[in-house]
């Protein structure tokens, strides 16, 4: 007796259902996708009891053709598809031919279903994979699919079905996927009455991301459009304030087609890379449109995974659109406001009252005063705090050696260094407010002036590397932005006010209040003046007399050991030593004085940890990021006024001066309008 037989045909579509209809969300994946292949303007979805009752879809598409309706339900059966060249040009999201007789075999199914408007239709009753009914209906052009009863006659598969509110948002999910994928199609998902989504089929992908996520954050999505030669690539994605906890937020869509993958993922982070805290991840809807030929779609039974065949062209296409959008933009928070513009003409503003008793001429000297103070105080010092006050005087005297012995800065020595770095057009710049409002200076105002004529003395015979480089990487950013057509944002002109819990810089601009947290601040010029400083290592390596030991485990050393050429080209040279120890012999003379060989122990305990995926190029950030943390002035670290002024001189010419590497905000805004309206000066 024959052992190999070839299954009955309803037996191996209950066996292919376990392929193609993992759950419920399932269904509604292959029943859609169909509607939206039809070439469907509306797409009305009924779910009932998390799709295990009840999953009705109905379409306006072409329909079937009565003639066809039974072929339909055969497995491999398919309109998509005729010959084996047609797999590499697929244009259609269903194409294999498995999903209606598949989800005929577990379920109880009713397709009505006319090709066009004259009434006539047809109705196909399947129960289990065999045909009850197939009889004339009369209903509208499209398709009209009900499925009851899911998993009723698997006993097994039902038994494993999770919550329905689980099902209810895997079900959900795609939807609303599928809607931001074609926002030219009008969706409605309800839910044992209730509506769950309702988009209006505009063909505004912007319309869709607002019903979804809602209006306030349709409000604070960025635009993004590019191509080269072979993609186009358009969508939204969302500004830095506004993150999630994972990557659920990020929809892809290839040829209208929803996917995931990993590569487009990890490009579209890279170029959010230092603008997004660690473990957040921001919200984005990217349509990548190119050739069928380019894309490989038939790798996995869901679809849901493809396979690029020049990935390296998309990521690098992704990655600079992104960055263009995002550098085009100032990622400045407000207490809030969650990105969103504050109105710039409030409705009504209290009018300011004079309390000056006094004649015109009297009047208007106060005014003038009022006005030149005003000035003042967005300088570095107010004058007559220094012109009357001894302890003022004292104090300015003593800012070129207050806080050296903290040493918080061991990439500049010491604070007197630090404050080397402010250029001359900056102090100018800074200083301007003086020149124009005072004539004669006083005693202690010649003083202030001899610190600042110091300052700007050191910095014309010093120059800094990360000075160049930050104007360098500006002017590259420039130029592509505008190839791109964007606009280059403006970091605001900051005065110093003072400092709030020795952590917290307060300033002002024309247009509100400004908190920076020093330290991030810090950590972002540090950065950037590090990782120029790791792109250039060899020159700036220094032989020791005595080397450095490194011990590890012995596991550890052995995978080190093959990795010491990523040492090399970050400007360390390291060897073995024996079984588990290593000899640095030289490295980079710019690294944080006391830290080279924590430093170093965590740039060896990076390579060990990520062996696989690590590069030279990751090395080398990660390498300024750790060197930029110990480098940086921490929390309660008093900073004198001039202090200040240059910590914020240098961050306006940071590349990226908003966020910190770990991406952490660095400033917070407190607008005029804001203000006014705490202290109801502003009445709307």
């Amino acid at each position: 007796m024959a052992k190999i037989k070839v299954l009955d045909e309803q037996l191996a579509n209950q066996i292919a259902a376990g392929e193609v209809v993992e759950r419920p969300s399932s269904v509604v994946k292959e029943l859609v996708e169909n509607a939206v292949d039809a070439g469907s303007t509306t797409v009305d979805v009924t779910i009932e009891e998390g799709g295990l009752t009840l999953i009705r879809v109905i379409d306006n598409g072409g329909g079937i053709e009565a003639s066809d309706i039974m072929t339909a339900f055969q497995r491999h059966a398919t309109s998509k598809i005729s010959a084996s060249g047609d797999l590499f040009r697929i244009s259609s999201l269903g194409f294999r031919g498995e999903a209606l007789p598949s989800i005929a075999a577990v379920s109880r199914l009713q397709c009505i279903s006319a090709d066009t408007n004259t009434g006539l239709a047809r109705r196909l009753l399947i129960e289990g994979g065999s045909i009850t009914a197939d009889e004339p209906a009369n209903a509208p052009q499209g398709t009209d699919m009900s499925v009851r009863d899911l998993f009723y006659n698997t006993p097994a598969r039902l038994k494993y079905m999770k919550s329905i509110q689980t099902e209810l948002g895997h079900i959900s999910d795609f939807i609303n996927r599928l809607a931001l994928a074609h926002p030219g199609i009008a969706f409605t998902l309800k839910h044992n009455g209730n509506t769950l989504l309702r988009t209006l089929g505009t063909g505004d992908r912007l319309q869709v991301i607002a019903a979804i996520y809602g209006t306030s954050t349709a409000k604070v999505m960025l635009p993004v459009s590019a191509s080269d030669a072979d993609y186009e690539l358009t969508g939204y994605i969302s500004k830095p304030e506004l993150t999630r906890a994972n990557r659920n937020g990020i929809t892809v869509v290839v040829n209208g087609r929803y996917i995931r993958s990993h590569a487009v993922n990890q490009s579209l982070l890279q170029a959010f890379h230092t603008l997004l805290p660690i473990n957040r991840y921001p919200l984005a809807v990217l349509e990548i449109g190119m050739h069928p030929s380019l894309l490989d779609v038939n790798v996995h039974p869901s679809k849901m995974e493809v396979r690029f065949s020049k990935e390296a062209e998309l990521r690098s296409l992704i990655e600079r659109a992104v960055k263009d959008v995002l550098g085009a933009q100032r990622h400045i928070p407000g207490p809030g406001t969650n990105g969103r513009q504050e109105r710039s003409k409030p409705a009504f503003v209290q009018d300011a009252i004079s309390f000056h008793i006094g004649d015109r001429d009297q009047q208007a000297s106060t005014n003038e005063l009022s006005s030149n103070a005003s000035e003042i105080n967005s300088g570095a010092f107010s004058k007559l705090a220094a012109a009357t006050e001894g302890p003022q005087s004292d104090m300015i005297q003593r800012s070129s050696t207050e806080g050296r012995s903290s040493g918080y800065s061991p990439s500049y020595g010491s604070q007197a260094n630090y404050r080397e770095y402010v250029p001359k057009a900056a102090t100018e710049k800074l200083y301007a407010p003086y020149n124009s409002s005072i004539k004669a200076p006083t005693e202690s105002q010649n003083i202030e002036w001899t610190v600042r004529e110091s300052i700007q003395s050191s910095s014309e015979n010093r120059v800094s590397v990360e000075d160049h480089t930050t104007v360098t990487m500006d002017q590259d950013r420039v130029e592509h932005q505008e190839k791109a057509g964007l606009a280059t944002p403006s970091f605001p002109e900051l005065h110093w006010i003072g400092q709030h819990h020795g952590t917290y810089i307060v300033a002002q601009a024309e247009d509100g209040l400004y908190l920076i947290d020093q330290h991030a601040a810090h950590e972002r010029i540090n950065y950037e003046y590090y990782l120029h400083k790791f792109g250039n290592p060899v020159a700036a390596s220094q032989q020791l007399l005595v080397p450095l030991t490194l011990e590890f485990t012995a596991g550890d050393a052995a995978q080190l050991r093959e990795l010491t050429e990523l040492f090399g080209e970050a400007g360390v040279e390291i060897e073995p030593f024996g079984a588990q120890t290593f000899l640095v012999r030289s490295y980079p003379e710019w690294m944080p004085k006391g830290e080279e060989q924590s430093l170093l122990e965590e740039m060896a305990e990076l390579l060990i940890t990520e062996r696989k995926s690590i590069n030279i190029t990751k090395l080398r950030e990660k390498a300024a990021i750790m060197c930029s943390c110990k480098a940086s002035i921490k929390a309660n670290d008093r900073l004198s006024r001039e202090e200040g002024d240059s910590l914020l001189a240098r961050l306006s010419r940071c590349d990226q001066p908003y966020t910190c590497p770990h991406g952490r905000p660095i400033i917070v805004h407190l607008s005029t309008y804001q203000l006014e309206k705490m202290f109801k000066r502003v009445m709307s």
